[in-house]
């Protein structure tokens, strides 16, 4: 064996010696998780939060508990934001979505750390869901100016006229983002929601809310404007009975709910004929179509008088 010294990183030995003699560790800064509504970072009207454990029951980060209030105000907010938002242009929405993308491939270590806790997966697995995720958000930033020509067009009708289908957004849309996949599944139904033009009111995984929270500030410092995209973590029933019930609500989708909860807030939404997504098994690593996108989407047929047409010519 060599007798030499081993080689030590003098740098590293004065900030221990320095820690030593101050005669104290260094205490950790924790993150204190909000809510994101309108574009800014409340906290819970009621002022509750809930404990947030990772797969082993770790203690991780206190979220805040959303009340009906704080979901009313959500509400708000999407509905104010609407008007711009259905308004852009389908490509400059793929461009905002495609800024998100970008944010979020600059913050993927976060990302990848915060996957790996909620879900209890190694590095490299978490690492998977969140390039999965970052892919995902870019293929429907692609779509938004796309999904015209696929479910519109001219139609051939009998007659001197111009008939012509082309899609709008529904409106406000509740999600309740899935239980398990705390990032890949939210962004998989939240994405066609906001690329379509309408605007998002999310309840975020119960148990797994920290990735959510965390996008929250990705939209924040992206060109999203504010209420387009509102998200709430608490209790998935308490929060979600208000909001199937809502009147300003247009439409809801129910990914994270199980069945019981599923068939309550089917009723509800009924009250002023919601559009519905039923709860169903779904494997979000597969190559997703378009039915998220056309879920939330209405059609408008617009008929224009061509002239008179016949074999001698055409006159206007």
């Amino acid at each position: 064996m060599s007798d030499k010294p081993k080689k030590t990183d003098n740098k590293t030995d004065k900030t221990e010696k320095r820690a030593e003699q101050a005669g104290h560790q260094r205490l950790s800064v924790f993150k204190t998780y909000k809510l994101y509504v309108g574009g800014k970072f409340p906290r819970s009207e009621s002022g509750r939060v809930y404990e947030v454990t990772d797969s082993k029951g770790k203690w991780l980060a206190n979220a805040p508990r959303a009340s009906r209030k704080d979901a009313r105000d959500a509400v708000v907010a999407a509905r104010k934001a609407f008007g711009g938002w259905s308004g852009a242009t389908a490509y400059n929405r793929g461009q905002v979505l495609y800024r998100v993308a970008e944010m979020l491939e600059g913050r993927k270590g976060q990302f990848v750390h915060e996957v790996a806790n909620a879900e209890g997966l190694a590095r490299s697995g978490a690492a998977e869901q969140v390039e999965a995720t970052i892919d995902r958000w870019v293929w429907y930033a692609g779509w938004t100016d796309k999904i015209a020509q696929v479910v519109g067009g001219g139609n051939p009708v009998a007659g001197p006229f111009f008939n012509l289908s082309t899609p709008e957004p529904t409106g406000v849309v509740t999600v309740l983002a899935p239980q398990e996949s705390s990032f890949l599944g939210l962004v998989s139904v939240l994405a066609p929601v906001i690329a379509t033009g309408n605007t998002a009111v999310v309840i975020a995984s119960e148990r797994s809310p920290l990735p959510a929270l965390s996008l929250g500030e990705v939209l924040a410092t992206s060109d999203l404007p504010g209420g387009v995209v509102n998200i709430l973590t608490g209790g998935t029933a308490e929060i979600a009975a208000p909001l199937a019930a809502h009147q300003d609500v247009n439409a809801i989708d129910l990914a994270g709910a199980d069945t019981a909860l599923a068939k309550e807030l089917e009723i509800a939404a009924a009250d002023n004929l919601k559009r519905v997504v039923r709860p169903q098994p779904v494997d979000y690593f597969a190559p997703p179509g378009i039915e998220r996108l056309t879920a939330f989407l209405e059609t408008k047929t617009v008929w224009h008088p061509t002239g008179a047409l016949g074999a001698s010519g055409s006159s206007y």
